[in-house]
């Protein structure tokens, strides 16, 4: 069941942002659209770089031929639309590699 905030988090982007802290905070999935596409994302970290903000997360959407090979990806929170927190939980990657995309980041939240 989804709380009223998450629902409407594609709606504005202060909302989308929460959403996002949430499903961090809580290891909750996320799905969203981004440059067209429905994702469903294991939100690690939320970051800024630049003035703009970023989600690190493993796009549970795309085909991983092997466990070993999911990693997390970049992606920019004024690119996510229609986001929505689930009720899945997930683990976080045991070595996700970075948290930020490059050097100059400013972490924000990760999971613990």
């Amino acid at each position: 069941m989804h709380n009223d905030l998450a629902a409407r988090a594609g709606d504005d982007s202060d909302l989308c942002r929460i959403a996002i802290l949430e499903a961090i905070a809580r290891r909750l999935l996320l799905t969203a659209n981004y440059n067209g596409q429905k994702l469903t994302l294991a939100p690690h970290a939320l970051f800024a770089r630049h003035g703009d903000l970023f989600v690190s997360a493993l796009n549970l959407t795309k085909a991983w031929r092997a466990d070993e090979e999911r990693r997390l990806g970049y992606f920019k929170i004024a690119g996510l639309a229609d986001a929505e927190i689930t009720q899945d939980t997930f683990d976080a990657l045991p070595d996700c590699g970075p948290l930020l995309s490059r050097a100059g980041g400013e972490l924000i939240l990760a999971v613990a």
